[in-house]
């Protein structure tokens, strides 16, 4: 029993009521909800990883098809080689899609001198859409 009631303490907050006069936190701050229209460098930069993204999935996908395909042709040479070509198609799309990459990180950091920013190599920023500011006291 004594070990029901350490765990009950550590695990169960005890709440005492306050007194009426004490401010609740949430009416000292104000929220207000800060809407900005994307620019078009946080578009690109979202469309270009999105890209990638899918981009990679689809061709992962097609290496493991094509590997499911090898394994279960069964010795037959027409089937084995349909799988060889999907499993080649899906290496030269990730080498594409890695050269792609290698390219535009490299325009990103030595042409454009991290001035312009295609969202690849340099730091994700979220924008905040809530920004609370302190009320003024009465």
């Amino acid at each position: 029993m004594n070990i029901l009631n350490s765990l009950n303490v550590l695990l169960i907050k005890t709440v005492y009521a306050s007194d009426a006069d004490v401010i609740p936190p949430s009416t000292t701050e104000r929220v207000d909800l800060k809407w900005q229209i994307p620019s078009l460098a946080d578009i690109v930069s979202f469309a270009l990883r999105f890209l990638f993204i899918i981009a990679g999935l689809i061709a992962l996908i097609y290496l493991v098809l094509g590997a499911f395909a090898w394994v279960t042709s069964s010795g037959n040479k027409e089937n084995v080689s349909k799988a060889q070509e999907k499993i080649q198609a899906a290496i030269v799309g990730l080498v594409v899609m890695v050269a792609v990459i290698v390219i535009v990180g490299a325009l990103e950091q030595f042409v454009f001198n991290k001035n312009l920013c295609l969202g690849l190599t340099c730091a994700i920023k979220l924008p905040s859409l809530i920004q609370t500011t302190p009320v003024p006291a009465p």
